[in-house]
C-alpha cells in the first residue's frame, strides 16, 4: 500500500472498545468465517439469480480472492469496486477483505472522470468494474483511462462471457481459480478495510477510510439496536451497496450479524414491493425519495400484499414528518429517521411508533446519540480543539466513536478542516441537543444560499415545504442571480395532478412563521426527482434545470421580504 491511511483517533481509545466489546476485535472475513461456519446453509444473497447460501458465497470469495492474488494483489493494496447491487458485489467484497485489501466501492453511474479522480487519488492498483449495466461500459470506460493512472495495473471486467473489453481481465476467468492453496490474510482490525465515498459539496467527492472494527463495531451496532430479538436479520437493501450507507451490507449485515442480503440490481419502486412481498425482508433501507415513489404505488394499488417489515430506515437525506407517518401506515412497522454520513456520524430514532417530529421544537429529530456507535456532541464551529457550547444552544454537530473513521484519503487539509486535535469528526451539520437528549438537526454550515449577502438555510426551507399537503417530494437549491448573487428555487413533486403554486407555497411558508427572506423565488415542478448513483436527490440537476437559461416556464418572482 503507497496511500498513508493514518487513525486520528488515539489508539489507546481504539483499543478501549475493543477490550470492552464494543467492537469484535476481528478482521471482516474471519468474522464472515466464523458465521458460515456457525450456519453453513443460510442464504447470504437474495438478488436477480436466486439464493446464494454462506458456504456457496465462501468458496466464490475465496476463488476470487485466489485469482487477485495471482495478479499480484495484496494485503494494503487499494482495490476500486463499480458493480451493481447483487452477488459479484458481494464476492468481491468478501475477496478483497479475505486478501486484507482496502476496497473502494463506487456506484455503477458514476462518470470515467469522477471514477478516475477516485482511482487516481486513492492509488488503487486494480478496479473491478461492470461490463455493461443500463447503457454504462465502465470496465472500457476505465480502460480508456489507464494512461491517467500510473498505479493501476489491471481493470476486471464483470459480465457474461464474451463481453470484457480487450486488455481486461474477465471476473469470470478469475472465478474459476483453484482456491486449495489461498490462504486467508489477518489484518489489524483497526486498520483500513474499506473507503467509503461522500457526496458532499466539496469540488470532488472525499474519499474516508474506515477499519474492520469501525465497519463491523461501530456501524454493526447501530444496526444491531434495530434487530429487537437477536436474530439474524433480513435486509432489503434499496440503496447501492457501493454507497456509504450500503456499507451496512457486507460488513455489517454479514459479517456482523449473519443475515441475509436481499438486493435489486436497479431501483424502481415496483421491483422494491415485489421484492418487499416476494423475501419478506425485516429491514428496508432507502432515502426518502425512494420511500415516497413507493409509497404512491402502494396508493395506486395493484401492489401484492407484504408481511410488514421490522423497521423502514430512512436515511441520505432528511425525513419529514407527513411522510414518516404515512409510511409507517403503509409499511406497518416503525420507520427510523437515520442521521448519518460517511464522514463519521450516526444517530437515529430508533424502533419507535411515534413521529419524529410535529412538536414545534427546531430541526428534526435524529434520537438519542448511542455511545456504542458515535457519541455526539454540539461545538462552537470553526475551532480546531473541541469546544462545546451550552445545553440548548445550536452549534455544529461533532461525532466521535467505535465508528468513527481513520481519516480522510490523501486530503491533509479535510482531515485539518473536519477532525480536531483529538480525533472528533466536524460534520458541518448544525444541531442541537433538548434536555432530554435529543439530537436535534437544524441545517448545514456550508449548504446555504446567500441571497443579497444573507443566509438562506435550504434544508430549514425543505422540512417547512414537506408539510404541504399537495408536496410529495421537495428539494430547494440556490441558483445564480445577477442581482441579488442567488435565489432559492423550490423543486416539487406534487401529490397529484394539481402542483401547488409559488403562491400557495409561500402563503404556506407565511403560516408556518418562516421569514419572507427564506421564501423560495422560483418553482420548478416535476413527476419526479432526479437521483444521483448513490440514491440521493442530484442537486446539481436541479440546480442546472433552476437557471433562467434552463428554465422556460419558471413562476414569477415572489415579493422579496
Amino acid at each position: 500500500m503507497t496511500v498513508a491511511l493514518h487513525d486520528l483517533l488515539p489508539a489507546t481509545l481504539r483499543r478501549t472498545w475493543a477490550v470492552e466489546g464494543t467492537c469484535p476485535d476481528l478482521d471482516l472475513y474471519s468474522l464472515y468465517r466464523a458465521r458460515q461456519i456457525a450456519d453453513p446453509h443460510r442464504t447470504a444473497v437474495l438478488d436477480g439469480k436466486g439464493k446464494l447460501c454462506y458456504t456457496a458465497l465462501d468458496r466464490k470469495a475465496r476463488c476470487l480472492a485466489a485469482g487477485l492474488s495471482g495478479l499480484g494483489i495484496h494485503a494494503g493494496d487499494v482495490v476500486g469496486v463499480q458493480l451493481p447491487n447483487g452477488r459479484d458485489a458481494v464476492i468481491a467484497d468478501l475477496a478483497l477483505a479475505a486478501l486484507g485489501a482496502v476496497a473502494l466501492p463506487f456506484p455503477v453511474g458514476r462518470g470515467g472522470r469522477e471514477a478516475a479522480s477516485l482511482l487516481r487519488r486513492s492509488e488503487a492498483v486494480a478496479v473491478i468494474a461492470a461490463a455493461e449495466h443500463r447503457g454504462n461500459h465502465h470496465a472500457a470506460d476505465l480502460l480508456a483511462l489507464t494512461d491517467e493512472l500510473p498505479a493501476l495495473r489491471t481493470v476486471v471486467s464483470a459480465g457474461p462471457a464474451g463481453t470484457a473489453p480487450q486488455g481486461a481481465v474477465p471476473l469470470s476467468a478469475l472465478m474459476r481459480t483453484d482456491p486449495k492453496t489461498f490462504v486467508p490474510a489477518r489484518p489489524d482490525p483497526d486498520t483500513a478495510a474499506r473507503i467509503l465515498v461522500s457526496s458532499g459539496s466539496e469540488s470532488e467527492p472525499k474519499m474516508v477510510a474506515y477499519s474492520h472494527n469501525a465497519l463491523a463495531g461501530g456501524r454493526g451496532n447501530f444496526l444491531g439496536s434495530l434487530i429487537p430479538d437477536g436474530r439474524p436479520p433480513r435486509c432489503l437493501f434499496l440503496v447501492p451497496l457501493a454507497s456509504a450507507f450500503g456499507s451496512n451490507g457486507t460488513p455489517v449485515t454479514l459479517a456482523r450479524h449473519g443475515g441475509t442480503l436481499v438486493l435489486l440490481d436497479h431501483f424502481t419502486p415496483e421491483a422494491a414491493l415485489e421484492a418487499l412481498a416476494a423475501h419478506e425482508p425485516t429491514h428496508v433501507l432507502g432515502v426518502p425519495t425512494m420511500i415516497r415513489m413507493m409509497l404512491d404505488r402502494i396508493a395506486e394499488g395493484g401492489h401484492r400484499t407484504f408481511t410488514p417489515p421490522t423497521a423502514v430506515v430512512v436515511g441520505g437525506s432528511p425525513l419529514d414528518e407527513a411522510t414518516a407517518t404515512e409510511a409507517r401506515l403503509a409499511f406497518g412497522c416503525p420507520v427510523v429517521n437515520l442521521y448519518g454520513s460517511a464522514d463519521g456520524v450516526n444517530c437515529h430514532t430508533g424502533l419507535t411508533h411515534g413521529s419524529p417530529d410535529g412538536d414545534g421544537r427546531p430541526g428534526i429529530a435524529a434520537g438519542q446519540p448511542d455511545p456504542r456507535v458515535a457519541d455526539i456532541r454540539i461545538a462552537v464551529p470553526g475551532t480546531r480543539e473541541l469546544r462545546e457550547v451550552s445545553g440548548g444552544t445550536v452549534g455544529e454537530i461533532v461525532a466521535r466513536g467505535p465508528m468513527t473513521p481513520l481519516c480522510y484519503v490523501a486530503a491533509p487539509d479535510l482531515d485539518t478542516r473536519y477532525r480536531t486535535e483529538d480525533g472528533w469528526v466536524r460534520t458541518g451539520d448544525l444541531g442541537l441537543i433538548d434536555d432530554d437528549g435529543t439530537l436535534r438537526v437544524v441545517g448545514r454550515l456550508k449548504d446555504v444560499v446567500i441571497r443579497g449577502g444573507a443566509n438562506i438555510s435550504p434544508a430549514e426551507v425543505e422540512v417547512e415545504l414537506a408539510a404541504h399537503p399537495a408536496v410529495r417530494d421537495v428539494v430547494c437549491v440556490g441558483v445564480p442571480d445577477p442581482l441579488m448573487g442567488e435565489r432559492l428555487a423550490a423543486c416539487v413533486v406534487p401529490r397529484d395532478e394539481a402542483a401547488p403554486t409559488l403562491e400557495e407555497l409561500c402563503a404556506h411558508l407565511d403560516t408556518r412563521g418562516l421569514e419572507r427572506r427564506k421564501h423560495p423565488e422560483r418553482l420548478l415542478v416535476l413527476s419526479e426527482l432526479p437521483l444521483t448513483p448513490a440514491g440521493k436527490p442530484d442537486r446539481a440537476v436541479l440546480r442546472e434545470r433552476c437557471t433562467p437559461q434552463a428554465e422556460r416556464q419558471q413562476q414569477p418572482l415572489a415579493s422579496a421580504g
